[in-house]
């Protein structure tokens, strides 16, 4: 949200993109850095114990390091981009001590194309104002629409049910 916030001020002249797509892209890979590090020294005593060993046994472990190894750099990238995997993708990195090379690297080069193209699209957002929210109103409307029309099939649905028990 303070990455939206700080493209949309600079889109609107009060920020400068460069320096927040620098300090996001900083302190986004700086952590992820951080996470990996601590995953690659520490995880495995997370596993120890009853609640360790079954969320994450031997097996599930082994399975982790073997689609590492098998998809590798790329796979780090690709799922940094997306924003449900982005949180999990450096600990099990660590955990399946994956190289720090090939760890980091695609994680810093995704976490820049990532937040690069956010603050890009934000800025350029900031700047037409008017006419994104004339957009927005339309697309509000067009989702109230199809949530009626969900609301009246379920509605339906239950109606057809009880008639028929």
């Amino acid at each position: 949200m303070s990455v939206a916030l700080g493209a949309f001020l600079a889109g609107r002249g009060t920020m400068n993109a460069w320096l927040v797509f620098f300090l996001t892209w900083a302190a986004n890979a700086g952590s992820g850095a951080v996470v990996y590090a601590l995953a690659r020294r520490h995880g495995v005593t997370l596993f120890r114990g009853v609640l360790g060993e079954r969320i994450f046994s031997e097996k599930i472990v082994a399975h982790i390091e073997m689609q590492y190894r098998r998809h590798g750099a790329y796979g780090i990238f690709l799922s940094r981009l997306l924003p449900v995997w982005r949180g999990v993708v450096m600990p099990f990195a660590g955990i399946a001590r994956v190289p720090p090379w090939r760890a980091l690297l695609p994680m810093a080069l995704a976490s820049g194309a990532y937040y690069g193209a956010l603050i890009y699209l934000v800025s350029r957002l900031g700047t037409d104002l008017d006419q994104v929210l004339r957009a927005l109103s339309h697309v509000n409307a067009a989702l109230a629409i199809v949530a009626a029309g969900v609301v009246l099939l379920i509605a339906l649905w239950i109606i057809l049910r009880r008639r028929r028990i």
